[in-house]
């Protein structure tokens, strides 16, 4: 008989993907299979095994791509064919998250199991708000309560009396039956002037607030049209939100920001993106590939001994060059002697990430500003070595040529289309989810006029650029630039996104 698996059942968290906990991710990460819900953030499928299973179970409201019966034979059924199963689910498992109903069954079959906590919606989302549940001026006391019991037991089980006493009142999944919570805790005791709050998609950039009293919350709600995942939190806490709100103020809250760069390079946009509040929306529009021929780099790489600079344009240009590197043999010990130019700092830290020195980093991060760099220095007789991307500018050549260095271009990677799809960011766009679309160099603005093709984008959408050469490039495609910086990095890409929209 083949060995049971077993099976974790994980809190995936609120939603945003920095609230999952470092014990989820690690069972994430050795799962054979993956049983996902609607509320669990797909950027955590991610962190799966590339030869991981994935099974999307629904679970939206009452909507239920499957019923919970057969999503516990699917974890039983999973685990009998010795497979390790992560049952990730939004929030907490044990709080209205029915893990109990799951761990019930994998135990009644005599799976093992562990439960993973998460942390659950009914306090981070108040929290995102603006709201705390507990505050030594207002109450000491909390409840959290479904918002829709189950419907087959005929009345309800909540003793609301008792319930319009406590301080504040966190309702889950309460939107559809919002008018009978309000009229049952008004007929329960609790003041029809009670500040209440709805919390929509807490803790992720589209979160929406709406505030109001327990009286007239539901009329507002029926009227703006607030629909789930939505969370309920009744009590004077509530007033605090105005003098405590820090979430939805975040100087790029709910913008949509498209990242065009190749996603493996987008992790530090990303994350200063997320970190100022942005929906941030990944569309690489190109792909990083080996050259079609490395023997240019061998050749040069056979006589690095005779070259006294080598100037690096791209973190990309670094990491290949090193790599081919090492793929013949070599290591940096085979640079001795060899003084080093980059671009900009962020070259910069890839060469030094390598343990090597840089010589020169020009004030201006342009080919342009490279060759000005080379001003004081004498280049009569001497080699350099220009490692890059497979088309480029000749600014740098010819302005060295020029100061008398002999200067060899080696191709070390090309960028090639992506494969994203124009109708996944097409659909954002006709949603309004779209505020700005982010270019870092002319490829990735040339490779996303092909992938869109010539339609106009919304009036609505910005464009930004780093630097002048992706700037011109952008233009000759025919987008207008809005958002452009000084500093051409990411960073200040990023602060220039923040002082675009603080003037608005």
């Amino acid at each position: 008989m083949s060995k049971k698996g077993k099976v974790f059942i994980v809190g995936a968290g609120p939603g945003d993907p920095g609230l999952i906990t470092l014990r989820g991710i690690q069972c994430l990460e050795q799962a054979d299979v993956v049983v996902y819900d609607y509320l669990a953030n797909e950027e955590f499928l991610g962190r799966v095994g590339k030869d991981a299973r994935l099974i999307y179970v629904g679970k939206k409201g009452g909507d239920h791509t499957l019923p919970q019966g057969e999503i516990n034979r699917i974890l039983v059924d999973e685990a009998l064919r010795g497979h390790t199963v992560a049952r990730l689910k939004g929030g907490d498992p044990f709080i209205f998250g029915r893990g109990g109903e799951e761990a019930e069954a994998l135990r009644e079959a005599g799976i093992s199991f562990e439960v993973i906590p998460g942390v659950t919606s009914a306090i981070a989302v108040p929290a995102f708000a603006g709201i705390p549940l507990t505050h030594r001026g207002y109450t000491s006391t909390v409840a959290f309560v479904t918002g829709h019991e189950d419907p087959t037991k005929g009345k309800s089980d909540i003793d609301w009396a008792t319930l319009s006493g406590i301080g504040t009142l966190v309702f889950l999944m309460g939107v559809k039956n919002l008018a009978n919570i309000a009229r049952n805790l008004i007929e329960g005791g609790k003041k029809p002037e009670t500040p209440a709050a709805l919390v929509r998609w807490g803790t992720t950039p589209d979160q929406e607030t709406l505030t109001g009293t327990l009286v007239d919350i539901a009329a507002k709600a029926k009227k703006q049209g607030f629909l789930p995942p939505s969370i309920l939190v009744v009590g004077d806490v509530v007033s605090l939100r105005p003098k405590l709100g820090w979430f939805e103020t975040k100087p790029l809250f709910g913008k949509g920001i498209v990242i065009t760069r190749p996603e493996e390079q987008a992790g530090e946009f990303a994350r200063l993106l997320s970190a100022e509040g942005a929906r941030v929306i990944l569309f690489p529009t190109i792909r990083i590939v080996p050259p079609e021929s490395w023997e240019l780099l061998d050749r040069a790489l056979d006589n690095l001994g005779s070259y006294h600079w080598i100037v690096f344009t791209s973190a990309n240009g670094v990491k290949h060059f090193f790599r081919r590197l090492r793929e013949t043999g070599r290591d940096v010990r085979d640079l001795k002697g060899i003084r080093i130019c980059t671009i900009g700092p962020a070259t910069a830290s890839a060469v030094e990430g390598m343990g090597i020195r840089v010589d020169i980093v020009p004030g201006e991060y342009i080919s342009e500003g490279v060759v000005r760099a080379f001003r004081e220095v004498d280049l009569k007789g001497k080699r350099v070595l220009l490692p890059r991307a497979g088309e480029a500018r000749d600014v740098i050549p010819e302005g060295l040529s020029r100061r008398g260095a002999s200067v060899d271009v080696v191709t070390v990677y090309r960028t090639v289309r992506s494969e994203s799809k124009k109708e996944s960011l097409q659909a954002l766009l006709d949603a309004g989810k779209v505020d700005v679309i982010a270019f870092t160099s002319p490829s990735t603005v040339i490779k996303f006029r092909k992938i869109m093709g010539g339609a106009a984008l919304p009036e609505t959408v910005r464009i930004a650029c780093i630097g002048p050469v992706t700037e011109a490039a952008a233009k000759k495609e025919g987008f207008p630039v809005d958002i452009f910086q000084e500093d051409f990095t990411i960073p200040g890409m990023v602060k220039s996104l923040i002082e675009y929209f603080s003037s608005k």
